[in-house]
């Protein structure tokens, strides 16, 4: 990445209150708390300071207590009256959800959940190490399940029943690519639990899922420069050729954007979104040349 202009591209649009969508909705007060899981870094800090920029208690946790410190610093430079609260814990292990979402619960009335938390490992089928599995299927499926259990009882307990669990999918959970098979299991399976709750939803409980394409993240930018490596390739043609290839659009989402579909899918304005996805994927999945 020696140059500069290479550099910006993968550079993430800070998260400020030009670049989060605000919407006007009722229960968009300090009083709801919405939970977000990977709140310390990427999408779920980003997510996490969208809605508190419209107004919310988001309540961020995350294994990482040093990202969550600075996802708390940055909602200081938000305006409005919302406010991110952090609580470290471990989403593959049951006492520390447990203890989250009592938590995101003691700072008002939990009415939405957003499971973003991810990983990645890159490894063929018959080399991939079912510990990695083991972990991957637990942070990024188990534990939005068992969250989204123990949510669903506070919202089903407010006077109007009104909430939403919105989970992080993945282009990758409509179809995959080699090597990836943890992943790629795990967000098709988050398709199937957004699914399953929007069955058994109904009387302002709802859910969705958000599939995109390549994201300015930690977790995918810090990836580049050892596929170009492996590949003898420059980072600019890892972006343009291996990543956006098949996409349209010959640019990655920052987190902010991602975090605005979050915002969206779960104000009243997305009422009718139960059971579906937001693809938003510059064309990546549905057109081909």
């Amino acid at each position: 990445m020696a140059e500069s202009d290479t550099r910006d591209r993968l550079e993430a649009r800070p998260v400020t209150d030009e670049t989060v969508l605000t919407v006007d909705d009722d229960r968009f007060t300090p009083g709801s708390v919405c939970l977000v899981t990977g709140g310390g870094s990427g999408i779920g800090r980003a997510t996490a300071l969208a809605m508190a920029a419209n107004g919310l208690t988001a309540v961020a946790t995350d294994v990482d207590g040093d990202g969550l410190a600075g996802t708390a610093d940055l909602a200081a430079s938000l305006e409005g009256d919302g406010r991110v609260e952090t609580v470290a814990g471990d989403l593959t292990d049951d006492a520390d959800v447990e203890r989250v979402v009592e938590t995101a619960a003691d700072h008002g009335t939990l009415r939405y959940l957003a499971n973003v938390a991810g990983m990645q490992h890159i490894d063929a089928v018959e080399e991939f190490p079912m510990d990695r599995y083991d972990r991957m299927h637990d942070v990024m499926l188990r534990a939005p399940l068992y969250l989204a259990k123990l949510t669903i009882p506070h919202v089903r307990a407010t006077e109007d029943g009104v909430g939403a669990v919105g989970n992080m999918a993945s282009v990758h959970g409509r179809y995959v690519t080699a090597d990836k098979v943890g992943y790629n299991v795990s967000k098709f399976g988050l398709r199937g639990l957004t699914q399953s709750i929007a069955a058994e939803g109904g009387d302002g409980l709802r859910s969705f899922s958000v599939s995109t394409g390549y994201v300015k993240t930690p977790l995918v930018t810090d990836q580049i420069p050892d596929t170009a490596e492996q590949r003898g390739i420059t980072v600019d043609e890892v972006v343009d050729d291996v990543m956006l290839g098949q996409s349209r659009v010959k640019e990655m989402m920052d987190p902010v954007d991602v975090a605005n579909l979050f915002v969206f899918g779960f104000s009243s304005h997305a009422r009718h979104l139960n059971g579906g996805d937001l693809l938003f994927d510059g064309g990546m999945t549905l057109t081909y040349e």
